[in-house]
Parts: structure tokens; sequence; C-alpha cells
């Protein structure tokens, strides 16, 4: 694979640095978004919250509570990074999970994010009609401005090579790989360092959900505080091209409302400094 020249995964132009909702998911979305913008961030990931489906948009979401979301957003000057909408029922039909993604697609576009991520399926009876149901909304993403991508979540896409060979089978400029060296570690019950799974990759990354690990099975803490040596995964991801792009901390280590705020703050911080090492 070839590396885009003149650039290093320590030069800080052209990363984005965002935080996802889920830290604050015992809370409704607003507060999130409030918090993410009082710890000085620019960029959001939508994901879960506290709501009927458990996320900030999800296949239900109306159109009208998706412009709602995009003008909260714009309320606190951020920018959607990602969003994160749950699955889509292929289980159904592919028809079924078609509509459903199209649906997040849209949304997605509506709240002004380039990527809509995934989180693959675990059943292996269902793993062919996942990708077809993605392989088919590729271009319909692409025309929207929207790109979808893979994160690893267990079950079929566990690892790096796992998540890899799902976007090669949908085989569309438009379906990427997006990394997670927490959850690397989480689904190998702390067994494969990230740092070695993500010398193995074969497909570009284009962005990462940035989540620790600590033993046993705990994600839920703010990064640079656990076992993911941080420097050495983005070392590796730079030799697969991930030289520029999202960096969305997903988790941070829970605590009342202050407490967390300072976690974000913390975390924020920590790949400020970890992008512009040298």
């Amino acid at each position: 694979m070839s590396v885009p020249s003149g650039r290093t995964w320590a030069a800080q132009e052209g990363w984005q640095i965002g935080c996802y909702t889920r830290p604050w998911d015992e809370y409704e979305y607003l507060i999130a978004l409030d918090a993410i913008a009082e710890a000085g961030f620019q960029y959001v990931g939508l994901m879960t919250a506290k709501s009927e489906t458990r996320l900030v948009i999800s296949p239900k979401t109306t159109s009208e509570e998706a412009a709602k979301v995009a003008e909260e957003v714009k309320k606190r000057n951020l920018k959607v990074l990602s969003v994160y909408g749950g699955g889509f029922p292929v289980n159904e039909s592919l028809d079924a999970g078609v509509a459903a993604l199209k649906t997040l697609i849209d949304h997605s576009a509506t709240v002004g994010s380039k990527t809509l991520l995934t989180a693959g399926i675990e059943s292996a009876e269902l793993y062919d009609v996942y990708y077809k149901a993605i392989a088919e909304c590729c271009d319909y993403a692409e025309k929207k401005g929207v790109g979808i991508t893979l994160k690893p979540h267990g079950g079929l896409n566990a690892t790096g090579p796992q998540c890899c060979k799902a976007v090669e089978t949908v085989g569309h400029r438009n379906y990427s790989f997006w990394y997670d060296p927490g959850n690397i570690f989480y689904y190998s019950d702390g067994t494969l360092d990230p740092v070695k799974d993500a010398t193995t990759l074969t497909t570009p990354v284009t962005g990462m959900c940035v989540k620790d690990y600590k033993h046993p099975k705990e994600v839920m803490l703010t990064p640079g505080t656990g076992m993911v040596d941080f420097r050495g995964v983005m070392k590796a991801l730079s030799e697969h091209g991930f030289t520029h792009g999202p960096l969305v901390i997903e988790t941070l280590t829970r605590g009342d409302l202050p407490a967390m705020l300072e976690e974000a703050k913390k975390a924020k911080k920590f790949l400020e400094d970890l992008v512009a090492a040298r």
C-alpha cells in the first residue's frame, strides 16, 4: 500500500480531534453537547444517549428530529465528525436493511457528518446480506457526501484483518476502516495488542474511535490511562496511510458531570500532545 508522502503521524495539521456523546449517555444528548463544547472541542461524534433507542441518531429518527440535532450542534459551534446509528435490519430482509441504512445516511448528511460508523454483524448467517446492504448503499452515500466506515466490534469483525476482509468484500472506495484500539484488546480479552494488530492491516484507515482498555474488560476510562500504547498504534497506522483525519474520543472515566468535564479536557490534551510529538 502506498503511503501519502510528505506527512507523518506526528503532524498535527490535518488531525480533527473530537469526542463522542457516549461518555454522557446516562443523560440526554444536549448534556453531552454542552460538555463537549465546554471542554473546548470543535468536533463531536454522535453515538449513544439517553433516549428511546439509546442513540442520538437511529433508523427510527425522523428527518425533523435529525434537523433539530443539527441545529443544536450548530448552536454550540460544533461540527459532526461521525455518526453511529446502530444496526439495520438485514435479519428482516435485504430491502429492509438497505432502507434503514439509507435513512442513517440521510440523517448523517442532515447533521453534516462526513462519515457513518457501522459495527459489523456477529451472525455468520447474516454476514453476506449485511455487507451486500452496505455495498448497495455506497454510491448513495457518496452522492450525499457521507463515507461509510467499519469499526472492530467483536464477532466476525473483532480484529484488524477481519475488518479489512469485510472492507475488501464490499470493495467500494466509499467504505473504509475506522480503527478502535480499545476494542482490539476488549474482544480478545486483553490478549491481542492493537500495536501488533495495526501492523497487519491491508486496507486504509480513515478515522479512529479513541478508546483505552484495562483488564479485565474495562473500556470506560480516559485515553492514556490504560493499556493501549497510542503512540505505537499511531506509528503503525501511519505506515498504512493514516497520517491525518478524525480522532474521536469514545470513552472517559465515569463520574459526575464536573468530573467528566475535567476528564474530557484531559483526553483532549492527551491527543493534542500525542499528535504534536516529534
